[in-house]
């Protein structure tokens, strides 16, 4: 299995730089992505291919059911790496119909570690419990929950002082949220993008 994916690999390099001669050395000299991605670990999402973005375009954390921990270390690094460093200007949380981390979480039964890191799902599934019982069946109550994690997801990596700091030295840089169906293949816009100045008309409305 393991041959089997450097070979992958190697033709893989061999048909890039064919097609464009100085692709790695171009790559290798910079990286200047437009988006972040904080996606799901599911092996049926990579979030260059679901977007159509080649390698360097997009800056990528994953975790399972992309969930956003205002705790997470490593989300929180590579969100300021890709703020301050980066000066990425398009932060993306992206979930997905039919995700397992979802289906974990509304679930009653112990799945070890992923039961703690699944806390959140579990939290907003309690606070809308009303409206998604109003689904017309589990699929559909799970799917919703899954739209609602991504713009808590959003609003949380919003609230950090990261972006805090950024929009108070007036850097232009916004949080979207995104859903992706795995049956067809189309990413839907959640219609939940924070931007500079978002928190200081909450305050005066």
């Amino acid at each position: 299995m393991l041959n089997d994916l450097l070979d992958r690999n190697a033709a893989w390099s061999a048909e890039r730089q064919a097609k464009e001669s100085d692709y790695f050395s171009r790559l290798a000299g910079q990286q200047r992505p437009e988006f972040f991605w904080i996606g799901c670990s599911d092996s049926r999402v990579p979030a260059n291919v679901v977007a159509g973005l080649d390698p360097g375009e997009v800056f990528v954390h994953r975790n399972v059911a992309n969930v956003v921990h205002s705790s997470d270390m490593n989300l929180l690094s590579a969100l300021e790496f890709a703020v301050e460093a980066l000066e990425i200007g398009e932060i993306i949380v992206c979930g997905h119909y039919g995700c397992g981390g979802v289906k974990a979480a509304t679930e009653d039964f112990p799945h070890g570690l992923a039961d703690h890191w699944l806390e959140p799902i579990r939290r907003l599934a309690r606070a809308y419990a009303v409206d998604l019982a109003q689904a017309p069946d589990l699929e559909i109550r799970r799917d919703r929950l899954a739209e609602l994690n991504v713009i808590e997801g959003v609003r949380r990596v919003a609230e950090t002082p990261i972006l805090q700091r950024a929009w108070t030295r007036h850097v232009s840089v916004r949080v979207h949220g995104l859903i992706y169906g795995l049956k067809d293949g189309r990413l839907r816009n959640l219609d939940c993008t924070i931007g500079p100045g978002h928190f200081l008309q909450e305050t005066s409305a």
